[in-house]
């Protein structure tokens, strides 16, 4: 299993590049999006991959930040979705974006994904809404999201869970914990679900 690549951008091709580990080139397949394809030839490259191996067909599959890796591996472990359609996902949209699809239940921001249908989308949601919440909101080991706001979230301990879930939501989407209370601690009067709040606290950051 090859964990990561570092190296030299040696070529830039459609939906991959090839990078240069010191005498031996690696094509690594990655999304639309990446900053990478950004980057000049020559250029150091560093990325974590997902080698997949099929009888016919040896690919790597890389990623320059760990939500992405994570998610491209959850996306593959669904029933009918490969990785053509996984890296089609994180083409269309963000890592943050597509976690919020499947947390929220949001079948059709998914199907924006290239290839990427209704039932696809509905299977992907109904397959990894809990465990997304168990990878990105906080939980290791199996442990899944209490929804208790942190000792010293500045949350009062009588507010209901959806605040300590919204701000544990979008602590996982990259934002700090200080900033993510005070922009739910805005708005948690006015929202009646986690969806709502975390919406409305998106507005304040």
């Amino acid at each position: 299993m090859i964990a990561y690549i570092a190296g030299t951008l040696l070529e830039k091709l459609e939906a991959s590049v090839v990078v240069d580990t010191g005498g031996v080139g690696y094509e690594v397949y990655l999304p639309a999006g990446s900053r990478v394809f950004l980057k000049a030839k020559g250029d150091e490259v560093v990325l974590q991959t997902v080698q997949i191996v099929k009888e016919d067909d040896v690919s790597l599959y890389g990623f320059e930040d760990r939500a992405s890796l994570r998610l491209f591996k959850l996306l593959i472990t669904v029933s009918g979705v490969g990785a053509k359609a996984a890296m089609a996902i994180l083409s269309a949209m963000s890592a943050d974006e597509a976690v919020r699809a499947i947390a929220f239940s949001d079948a059709a921001m998914l199907t924006r994904a290239n290839g990427v249908g209704k039932k696809s989308a509905e299977r992907i949601v109904l397959e990894l809404k809990d465990k997304v919440a168990d990878v990105f909101m906080g939980g290791t080991g199996g442990a899944s999201v209490s929804g208790v706001p942190a000792p010293g979230s500045g949350v009062p301990a009588g507010e209901p869970d959806v605040a300590g879930e919204a701000i544990e939501l979008l602590v996982a989407l990259g934002y700090s914990r200080s900033e993510a209370t005070q922009a739910v601690l805005h708005v948690s009067g006015e929202a009646g679900s986690v969806e709502e709040c975390v919406k409305l606290a998106l507005k304040q950051i």
